[in-house]
């Protein structure tokens, strides 16, 4: 009798696509359009979701920190912001931007005294990672972007802040 073995990334994926969980995601239970001014303080790091500046982020790839407030606001919008140690390896940083590649609803960006290496975020979700290379990655993204979790789903992710800290 011969048995059929399932490579590891497909039971991932199945879980990703049919709306399973995906083992390691930490889940939350913000509320959206709680727009305030200032500087804010999050119960994680980055955040996932909570008190926002009225502006959001522009998607996209930033070379330096961005603020939590403005990257806040674009998760609310459906975006999932990928943030790496300031250290990370310069292939590991250009694995991760060809994994965003073509994806409008993304933040990527270092990100200072980070736990992990590697960590999405996207309204209500976080997964850490220690390599770009983790296969949890794009299931993720799959499920987070434009997700179901998102109050705002579909608003912009463009003209709005475009800076760094």
């Amino acid at each position: 009798m011969k048995r059929l073995l399932m490579p590891l990334a497909l039971p991932l994926l199945l879980a990703a696509c049919s709306g399973g969980t995906l083992e390691g995601v930490q889940t939350f239970d913000y509320k959206g359009s709680d727009h305030r001014t200032g500087s804010l303080v999050y119960a994680e790091t980055p955040p996932a979701g909570g008190a926002h500046n009225a502006m959001w982020q522009n998607c996209g790839v930033y070379d330096q920190p961005l603020y939590n407030e403005y990257a806040v606001h674009s998760m609310e919008h459906g975006a999932v912001w990928v943030t790496y140690r300031p250290d990370l390896p310069a292939a590991e940083v250009a694995a991760l931007k060809e994994l965003i590649e073509g994806r409008p609803y993304t933040l990527l960006s270092p990100y200072p005294g980070l736990s992990s290496p590697i960590a999405m975020s996207a309204w209500n979700a976080q997964l850490t990672a220690d390599s770009a290379a983790d296969e949890r990655l794009t299931p993720f993204l799959d499920k987070y972007e434009q997700g179901a979790t998102a109050p705002e789903r579909g608003a912009a992710c463009s003209g709005g802040y475009g800076g760094t800290r």
